[in-house]
Parts: C-alpha cells; structure tokens; sequence
C-alpha cells in the first residue's frame, strides 16, 4: 500500500517516492523564538511528529530538519521591551520550547539548526542570486527580484500580475517592484548586525530556510512542511529563492496542516483566547492534548473548546479502559476454558493493523485510524463482557496480542504509552477536580448507601444515588461492589 500526501504544489493526492529510494529528507519550519508556544505551535510539532512516527514506522529512514529563526523583528523588538539582548530572549525561549515539547512526548528532530549560526550560508546563497542577477542590493539591503523568477506564485495560486496591482509603494522605498522582497536587511543603530559584501546587517527571514535546507538535505529534497499560514509569502519566497540559484526543483510535495481556533475564533491575545500549551497541559493530561489533535485529519481547520477536550478525555478513557480490561484477565485463564470470540470478531481485530495503515496511507488521516482503534477496542469489550469467569489461554493471547497492537499503532500519534491505571486514576483526577466534591466525601455516601440497601432502605439509597448524580458523579453496581465514576458531558 503506498503513502499518498496531499501535495499543495499540485492541488492533488500524489504517491510518496523518496528521491533516495528507503530515505526521505524532511524539512519543517519551526517556532520564532520570543515567547510561549501556544496551541498552533503545538498542532504543527505534533503533526509532523506523527508524519515522521509514522514513515519509521513503515522502515523509512526519516532524515528530519526543524529550524529555529532565532533573529527576527519580533525578537528585537521584545529583546528591547525586556532589557535583554537577542541571543538570550531567543536562547530562553528555545530552552521554554523544549520543555513544552518534552511535556508532549515529542521525539526530537534529527537537527534543529539556528538561523544566527548559518549567517555566511545565507550570504552565499544571496550572493548566487545576485551574479544571476535574481537579486540586488541597494540601500544596504538586498532584494530578490521576483520579476526574475516565472514560476512566482505557483506554490500559492497567486498570479504575480494580480499581486503587483494590489501593492503600494512606500516613499523612499528601494525596491524595483513593490512585490519584491528582502534577502539582506541593513542594520539600525542598537539591532545584532554581521558584516556582509553589502555592508553590516541581518538575513530577511525567508532566506534562513534555504540556506539551511540546503546544506541539510541537499538542492531538493522529498517534503517541505509547516502551517497553511506559511505557504504565502514565507514557502512562495523560499521556492523562488532555492529554485532560482540551485537551477533544479525545490521540494517534491509540500504538506500545511490547517489553522486551530478557540471556539470558532482566531486565536488572539486581545480576544483574551490565546492559549499557550502550558494553560492547557496544566488541565489536561498531554495524551488528551494529543488525541484531540489527532482526533481531526491535519489539514482540516480545528477548533478548540473545552467541549472538545472533554470528549477527548472521555474518547481515550474507553481505550486505556479496554487495555485495562485485558489486563485483568491474567490471572483468571483457564487451560480447559472454550473461546467465545466468533470469527467475524476475530477477523476483524486480527486485520486492525492493515486497515489502520490504509487510514494513515491516505494522507495520514489519524481520524479514520483512531476509528480503528475503538472498533478493535468495541469487540474486544463485548467479548470480555461473554467471556465465563475463566477464559481459555488462547482467547487471552488473542485479546492481550490485540491490546499490544492497538498500543504499538497508537505510539505513532503518542498516544496510549503510559499504564492504564496510572492514566485512568489521573483523568479520573482531573475530572473530579471539576466538580464540588472530593474522593473522601463519595466513598462516605457509597458507605451509606450500602448500609441503606443492607437495611433495604430503597428510598435512602435512591436518595443517595441522585444526590451524587446532581453532583456529577454516577454510581455503578457490580458483583465486586459499588464503583463510582464522574459523569461526562
């Protein structure tokens, strides 16, 4: 079954073909480093965390580059807002990302490269373009001259006529043609600067990545990636760049995943709904952060709610409690028992994995793969459910060999990879900090109700019952005794 990615070059499905056969070369542009990461950055580490679990998966060899531009106007601007010089804003809120990105349980990348430690690459490059007459310097800054480049536009659909009609021109400005944009910006008085042939500056942003890429994976390689927000001007600007001095192909496919908003909003401070990844892991355990993203095929928009992070919650609870459930059934198999499990169920667990990886081969849709999973884990439910109070060792092997796949495809969205009682006793933690009483307080009223039932005082321990429910938690009667559970929704 080959891998099939949308490519935004094409507009269309195309199939995987690594340029080495067995290798793919990935690049990925990563966070501008001057503040908190919020939950966009998380859905784009996230997303092609996934890509990457997955490709290994599938025994690729995944050479895997994230950037960190590490010198930007935001970065000055908020390095003089706090009285601190570039280097140490930019390094400390690298040093806050990784702590962020460990939370999630985020395999580190192969190389993150910082753009202030490839400035004489990204002088090189610029330099090409000017002996190709590309680019120009004037000013002390350097443009590209995007008249010089056909293609222009080709990764966005944008038509540079369309474009150049739409653009003013500012007073004193030294570009040719409005739409050309910055390669070299010349320095200001009190901004970081390196000497260039064009005088002291800073690199323009779009050019960090190609320079970068290139000496990392080569003039082309298999996949470039970030969010639909970078594909204009940032990837337009990098393809015409790379393209224009390396004479050959950029990038094979492009993948963007889609934006995430808060409630059917953009994400916004001064909406008062930006949410940093630390806001909401210091609510939710990261494996429910992780299923809710993956709960949505990456370049689908998806929104945030408190809603949605409860279902999530609720969603990977029936997973962790049917690996639970296997669990349980160790030390209760009997070598004499008869298996119940009709073949349509056991065909149907046993081939979770092939159709788990026909969802991921079409564009690594996690949705129609996590659907999978409850499907395998629904019929392994129903079964312990029939099962006699002592299953046959062969149906035990079957269930416990299915719970161990269910756990291995799941580690490829990093999710089910702790041990179910330690993340059901957490959830169930989290949730119960939602309402307005504690674990004390309900084993009392269990306490009570059985005294109220052992005295056949239906009343009373109806009355009990209804009293917890209104408080949220809901009571369940088993052969084992009475367990308790916070209600959902």
């Amino acid at each position: 079954m080959p891998v099939t990615i949308y490519n935004t070059l094409s507009r269309k499905k195309e199939e995987l073909k690594p340029i080495e056969p067995g290798h793919i070369k990935l690049y990925v542009c990563g966070i501008t480093s001057y503040d908190y990461c919020h939950i966009g950055h998380a859905r784009s580490a996230l997303a092609f965390d996934m890509i990457v679990r997955y490709l290994r998966y599938l025994e690729y060899k995944v050479t895997y580059i994230r950037n960190f531009t590490d010198i930007d106007d935001k970065i000055i601007t908020r390095a003089n807002e706090q009285q601190t010089t570039t280097e140490e804003l930019a390094n400390r809120f690298i040093d806050e990302f990784y702590i962020d990105m460990d939370k999630l349980g985020v395999n580190r990348p192969t190389m993150e490269p910082k753009a202030t430690e490839h400035i004489q690459e990204m002088i090189d490059l610029i330099s090409e373009l000017i002996e190709k007459n590309m680019a120009y310097p004037a000013g002390g800054d350097v443009y590209y001259s995007v008249n010089s480049f056909a293609n222009y536009g080709k990764l966005s659909g944008r038509k540079l006529e369309d474009m150049q009609a739409g653009a003013r021109i500012s007073i004193n400005e030294n570009k040719k043609d409005p739409m050309d944009f910055v390669l070299w910006k010349a320095s200001k008085p009190g901004e970081p600067k390196w000497e260039s042939p064009w005088g002291a500056g800073r690199p323009g942003w779009h050019i960090e990545c190609s320079a970068m890429s290139r000496k990392y994976l080569g003039s082309t390689f298999d996949i470039h990636g970030g969010g639909q927000d970078l594909i204009f001007p940032h990837h337009e600007n990098e393809l015409a760049q790379s393209e224009g001095a390396n004479d050959t192909s950029f990038v094979n496919m492009w993948i963007h995943h889609g934006f995430v908003t808060i409630r059917d909003e953009k994400m916004s401070k001064s909406l008062g709904n930006f949410l940093t990844i630390r806001d909401i892991l210091d609510h939710y355990h990261p494996e429910v952060l992780r299923f809710f993203i993956f709960s949505t095929q990456y370049r689908n928009p998806l929104d945030f709610s408190e809603t949605a992070m409860q279902n999530a919650m609720a969603g990977l609870n029936r997973l962790y409690e049917c690996l639970a459930a296997i669990e349980a059934l160790e030390d209760h198999c009997s070598d004499t028992a008869t298996p119940t499990m009709n073949s349509s169920d056991k065909e149907k667990i046993e081939s979770l994995e092939s159709n788990f990886q026909s969802a991921m081969n079409n564009d690594f849709n996690t949705a129609k793969a996590q659907g999978m999973l409850f499907e395998t884990a629904k019929i392994i439910n129903k079964t312990i459910r029939q099962l006699p109070t002592q299953p046959s060792q062969d149906e035990f092997t079957l269930l416990k060999k299915s719970g161990d796949t269910i756990k291995k495809l799941a580690s490829i969205m990093g999710i089910l990879q702790v041990q179910p009682s330690e993340f059901l006793a957490s959830a169930k933690a989290t949730m119960l900090a939602k309402t307005d009483i504690d674990e004390t307080e309900i084993l009392e009223y269990i306490e009570q109700r059985i005294q109220a039932r052992n005295d056949k005082d239906w009343a009373k321990s109806d009355e009990i019952r209804d009293r917890l429910l209104k408080k949220g938690i809901e009571l369940k009667d088993g052969a084992d005794g009475t367990s308790w559970s916070v209600k959902r929704g």
